[in-house]
């Protein structure tokens, strides 16, 4: 998310520093759209943004953006001032709201005439803004091409109205001092989760009976941590029609009984070693956890002064086998167009998405500032982008990454309660995960949810 808790083939794009340098005083008057007298040249691979062209007919307009991020990550501050240099009769008005604020606000205007004509979208949210979300006015062939993961967004008519930018998911940061201490190396980062328990066994301190470094610790990550782990067995979180629940099966028993062991067999960390993972990682307390790219901006903020890498999540498998899916992901949106305001605020907006699409720029933004993957295809094998050990992590795998859809919240928390019943309250692994799968349906029940598990490129393989 958007620090809330708070075909690789490709062209030089253009960069928009370069554009404006040429833009001349034709631009800027806004009184031709020919190429020549604008100065100014095409970018993108696929998804094609032309600038040699008038828009609002040259007259003066003004659209406001909502969003909950500041600019120091979310990537449509800067790109709205770029696209106001390039076309100065367009005024792009950003509003920025508290989280809360906004998912409150934010329906309520997109429902009248006077609503944002753009505004940011978290997927988590889809049912409550969909009804107020304009189609994209993109071709959907070179759409895909750019965005892979676009296809996962897409309707039954093969609309979108958002897609990911960038995207992000699990992986063990490790402390690399303790590991240093521990005499472990590089040569040590373990492909396996039974090499996983090896080296988690040798990262646990004791003094008599009580763990003083936890070698992993999942506590409070569980929720995603056994959803990856279920994908990797190649077991759906959704039944095959895609609307119900998958909670109560052979792998979930499986794998919540692997971590119960890392527990109680291994003794590698406790239940009792702190209810936040990441605080105990950051301060110093526990050599490797579950993450995802959101814990960067923690560490930066909270703890910088723990040296700490990253690598890719162990699998059940061999080195030289592949698992039905590494891991879910989750993706940070594209902006939202308001269907609902008029034919000229829309109009501008779908220019301006279909500018976002095309530049380099907004996913580099992106890439940075929200520390996840470039989803545009032309920018995920980049020099620069890959120096980051995240990106690193996640580049050779992201073509076996599984989206569930904008999975209703009932499936992480109500994974969360079975597996503290199990963990804390003594409840069997049957009854927890019945349990789960109970109050799953339940939760469910009237939903129009429809999981995207199906639009995965290797759904035929899972069991």
């Amino acid at each position: 998310m958007q620090w809330k808790k708070a075909s690789t083939v490709g062209i030089a794009t253009v960069s928009i520093l370069a554009m404006l340098g040429a833009c001349g005083a034709g631009a800027a008057s806004g009184t031709t759209d020919t190429k020549k007298d604008k100065g100014l040249e095409v970018i993108g691979t696929n998804v094609k943004y032309d600038p040699n062209h008038l828009v609002n007919d040259g007259k003066p307009i003004s659209l406001e953006y909502w969003t909950w991020s500041d600019g120091g990550v979310d990537p449509v501050y800067q790109l709205a001032k770029d696209y106001s240099k390039i076309y100065p009769n367009v005024t792009i008005k950003v509003k920025k709201q508290t989280w809360d604020d906004y998912w409150t606000k934010l329906p309520l205007q997109l429902k009248g005439k006077n609503g944002p004509a753009i505004f940011n979208i978290h997927n988590s949210y889809d049912a409550l803004i969909r009804p107020y979300a304009a189609d994209y006015d993109v071709d959907k062939a070179q759409l895909e091409a750019d965005y892979p993961t676009a296809a996962a967004h897409e309707d039954s008519n093969g609309k979108v109205k958002y897609i990911d930018s960038v995207i992000n998911t699990g992986n063990i940061y490790y402390n690399k001092t303790m590991w240093k201490d521990a005499g472990l190396t590089d040569a040590d980062i373990p492909t396996t989760w039974d090499q996983f328990r090896e080296v988690a066994k040798k990262l646990t301190k004791r003094d008599g009976d009580k763990i003083t470094q936890a070698g992993f610790n999942f506590n409070g990550a569980y929720s995603g941590l056994y959803q990856g782990l279920n994908y990797q067995k190649g077991t759906l979180l959704f039944s095959a029609d895609g609307k119900k629940a998958n909670f109560d099966n052979t792998t979930t028993k499986e794998n919540m009984q692997f971590l119960k062991d890392l527990y109680d067999k291994d003794k590698v960390g406790s239940v009792d070693f702190g209810n936040e993972y990441s605080d105990s990682f950051g301060q110093g307390q526990t050599a490797m956890v579950y993450a995802w790219g959101w814990l960067e901006g923690t560490m930066k903020e909270k703890y910088p002064d723990i040296d700490y890498g990253v690598f890719a999540t162990p699998t059940f498998s061999a080195a030289d086998q592949t698992p039905f899916a590494y891991d879910r992901y989750n993706g940070e949106s594209t902006p939202g167009v308001n269907k609902n305001q008029s034919k000229q605020q829309q109009a501008v907006a779908q220019d301006f998405v279909k500018y976002l699409l095309a530049n380099d720029t907004y996913v580099r933004k992106a890439v940075e500032g929200l520390n996840s993957f470039p989803a545009k295809a032309n920018l995920q094998n980049d020099a620069d982008i890959l120096k980051n050990p995240v990106m690193k992590a996640i580049q050779p795998r992201v073509n076996r990454l599984i989206w569930p859809g904008a999975t209703p919240a009932t499936v992480e928390t109500s994974g969360k309660v079975a597996f503290e019943n199990v963990m804390q309250n003594g409840m069997s692994i049957d009854d927890a995960l019945k349990e789960g799968q109970a109050t799953m349906e339940k939760d469910m029940k009237g939903s129009d949810f429809q999981s995207a598990e199906s639009k995965y490129e290797f759904f035929s393989e899972h069991k």
